[in-house]
């Protein structure tokens, strides 16, 4: 027998996101499903409508939340399906692993169930043997579990080899692609008078002469905040025209094209939009830079390592279903 060890036991592939769940106390609350069937048969190995509702119930009361009626039946359907996708590939590994004649030693199972009753029963063994006792799990059955688990990370592990060099070429590409990754977000502090441009007691130039009349005291140094709670009129008024740190995409275009290129403390002449007037002040603004290359190389170098292991990862596993007779149901 090969003996895979320690070492392969690493992140678990997203491909197996669903089916690798440790094993705790909330995983044990669980409805008990009444009705079962065969769902797929994979290289003569049977996956029940059981496991693959077990598998997938968490996800579904969420949906429940979320949807009704048919679009709920669909989101129903797709979720069920993945996770029966996911049990079909994890048997492949679990199968692989077999004809390769590996094993897992049992200290290392051992080790894997202490260390769930350390962290999720308080070290408190006779907790965790009632917790299994009361979701009709057999000790040994949760030992299979947790070893299969372990299978799947070590094969994982011992088909996926990726390159720890990635060519600085390929890291350039994805910074200069993915720049805003690596921006923080900017955001303005921002003040705003708006004078509408009709009034049932004024004219439109009536109003015009009001927004420059307004411009005029505060060029002569009046205060925003006091003039905005005497003359605007939008739902800032109260508060100065104070609307606070804004981001990008919060006013319409002609508006944000001039309050996010203002320099600090500078008053807007008069803006007009939509028929109405505005006058912009920007008291304070930050974010927009972007980290340089070299800061964030590693992060880059980390990402493209993980995508180049996911890649290889999904090829190993369509290998596997190529060869193989999958039956679904």
């Amino acid at each position: 027998m090969k003996h895979i060890a320690r070492p392969f036991a690493v992140v678990l592939p997203a491909v197996f996101g669903l089916v690798l769940l440790p094993i705790c106390c909330a995983a044990f609350a669980q409805e008990p499903q009444v009705v079962d069937g065969i769902a797929a048969i994979v290289n003569g190995d049977v996956i029940t409508y059981s496991q693959v509702r077990s598998l997938s119930e968490p996800r579904e009361k969420q949906l429940k939340t979320q949807y009704t009626g048919e679009e709920l039946q669909k989101q129903l359907k797709a979720t069920r399906e993945l996770a029966l996708t996911d049990l079909i590939d994890r048997q492949l590994v679990l199968q692989a692993f077999k004809k390769e004649k590996y094993e897992i030693p049992d200290h290392f199972v051992d080790e894997r169930v202490h260390e769930i009753i350390r962290e999720n029963f308080g070290g408190d063994r006779n907790t965790f043997i009632k917790t299994l006792e009361a979701q009709n799990y057999t000790l040994g059955e949760f030992r299979q579990k947790e070893m299969e688990q372990m299978i799947v990370q070590a094969m994982r592990s011992h088909n996926v080899k990726t390159s720890k060099i990635i060519s600085p070429t390929k890291v350039d590409d994805y910074y200069k692609k993915h720049r805003d990754e690596f921006t923080t977000k900017e955001q303005i502090k921002l003040r705003m008078i708006m004078i509408p441009g009709q009034k049932d007691t004024a004219t439109a130039p009536a109003q015009k002469a009001l927004a420059e009349e307004v411009l005029g005291r505060l060029a002569a140094g009046a205060e925003f905040d006091r003039i905005a709670q005497i003359y605007s009129e939008d739902s800032t008024r109260d508060n100065g025209g104070d609307w606070g740190w804004i981001d990008r995409n919060t006013l319409a275009a002609p508006l944000e094209k001039f309050a996010f290129n203002m320099p600090l403390g500078r008053i807007s002449n008069i803006v007009e939009y939509a028929g109405n007037y505005y006058i912009l002040k920007v008291e304070d603004k930050h974010g927009g830079t972007t980290k340089s290359l070299a800061e964030v190389r590693p992060e880059i170098e980390k990402k493209l390592i993980q995508q180049e292991a996911q890649q290889i990862q999904e090829r190993w596993i369509a290998s596997l279903r190529e060869k193989a007779y999958i039956k679904t149901f």
